[in-house]
């Protein structure tokens, strides 16, 4: 059932992309535009022996751009990531948090695994030189919770201050979170969407174990297929998206660009499997739905959407589900809609994912651009709506939705609307 309508509209007055085709959010858009893949050979460790050796990897980033050189050092690279991206998105709000304001500016994050290179490279030290030898900041440098923690010890922010951890789904549920404390909670401002940074050898060995990961080690920027019939399993990626939220009115009264407006959100569960969604998409449906109800209390309709961010992981089943899905609830709209899988060229960024995906959709409503799916040579027969390959699209649009869906069948989906 549709919401009634809130006094309280949230704003997306600021953003921020840390990816593997970019360090800030201009070279990050302008690249997936272009259709430029940041897929390549693992660089951070010898891959040698593991059945993936490919990554998209956040290159050239230098941590002392955002914190000194003693903290760099302690945090985990999601965590820098993380303050990274809160840095570059309230700068680009133009929010001033002082004093007053401080108590009603919060911050939400997601974090699938939090920092696994940290914990990785301790238990080698207690293995190889003892107890005695374990950094005193291992447990606060590998923390999930430290990304918003720290963002907030940085900028200032004493509002809400919180960590979503739901897999692929983190990074909107985050977002989710964010919007209701503005618009139901009556905070001011709330920074949101995730951080990921866990390409090391147990990761990959762990997604090989499921049969996860594609293994097109000799052709990586074509690895990441979305809705193609030669799919052979998602890329790992790494970095962050966030967006500053701000209440409407607020936003208005002090000038504020706007790049669009949040308008739902929805979220579900499958109760069905670990790893895998349920053939029907009942999970995804849901979710959508959901988010498309809350939606309509701005009045938002099922024809307005033009535009759809897919999970689009390169994996058989999720691509084929969520064709599924979009059909269920789109009906014979289906095959109108524009909807492009972003993946393809950054990988897959795990809990950050719904994060940048989240910046990616507000970017396309802004410009009335749609980036494309690369790679996108057979499709699948049974992933037969437009998934706008190999090139960028304009569009006239009024509404967009964002999907993700993680392991233990976790959904969230958000729509954004043209700012108006």
């Amino acid at each position: 059932m549709a919401r009634t309508p809130s006094p309280r509209r949230v704003a997306v007055t600021g953003a921020a992309l840390l990816t593997p085709v970019g360090n800030d959010l201009e070279t990050s858009w302008q690249s997936l535009l272009a259709g430029r893949c940041g897929i390549g050979p693992i660089t951070r460790f010898d891959a040698t022996g593991l059945k993936t050796t490919i990554a998209g990897e956040v290159k050239g980033f230098d941590p002392e751009k955002y914190l000194d050189k003693k903290a760099a050092r302690r945090f985990d690279p999601f965590v820098q990531y993380a303050v990274a991206a809160g840095k570059m998105a309230l700068a680009d709000s133009g929010l001033v948090i002082d004093e007053t304001l401080a108590p009603q500016v919060g911050c939400a994050m997601g974090c699938g695994l939090g920092g696994l290179a940290t914990i990785e490279a301790n238990h080698e030290t207690l293995l190889k030189r003892g107890p005695d030898r374990i950094s005193p900041f291992f447990i606060p440098m590998m923390i999930g919770n430290m990304a918003p923690g720290q963002v907030s010890i940085e900028l200032g922010l004493k509002g809400p201050n919180l960590l979503t951890s739901t897999a692929c789904a983190a990074g909107t549920h985050a977002i989710g979170l964010a919007f209701h404390q503005i618009r139901d909670n009556g905070y001011l401002a709330m920074l949101a969407g995730g951080a990921e940074s866990v390409i090391t050898p147990l990761t990959v060995a762990g997604f090989n174990a499921l049969k996860a990961l594609s293994t097109r080690n000799d052709d990586p920027a074509r690895a990441s297929r979305p809705f193609d019939k030669d799919r052979d399993g998602f890329v790992i990626g790494e970095g962050s998206g966030l967006l500053l939220l701000e209440e409407w009115e607020h936003a208005q009264r002090r000038g504020a660009k706007i790049y669009a407006e949040v308008a739902g959100f929805g979220a579900s569960g499958d109760a069905y499997h670990m790893t895998a969604p349920p053939e029907s998409g009942e999970g995804a449906i849901s979710a959508m739905k959901a988010a498309l109800d809350d939606a309509a209390g701005l009045g938002v309709t099922l024809a307005d959407i033009g535009y759809i961010n897919a999970h689009g992981t390169s994996t058989e089943l999720n691509d084929i589900i969520e064709t599924r899905a979009i059909k269920n609830v789109f009906g014979d709209l289906a095959p109108k809609l524009a909807i492009s899988s972003t993946k393809s060229m950054t990988g897959h960024l795990l809990g950050a994912a719904g994060g940048v995906e989240a910046v990616i959709t507000a970017l396309a409503l802004k410009h009335g651009l749609i980036p494309p799916t690369i790679n996108l040579d057979a499709p699948d027969p049974a992933c037969d709506l437009d998934y706008v390959p190999h090139h960028s699209r304009r569009a006239d649009l009024q509404a967009a939705l964002s999907n993700s869906f993680g392991f233990g069948g976790t959904n969230g989906c958000l729509v954004l609307k043209k700012a108006a």
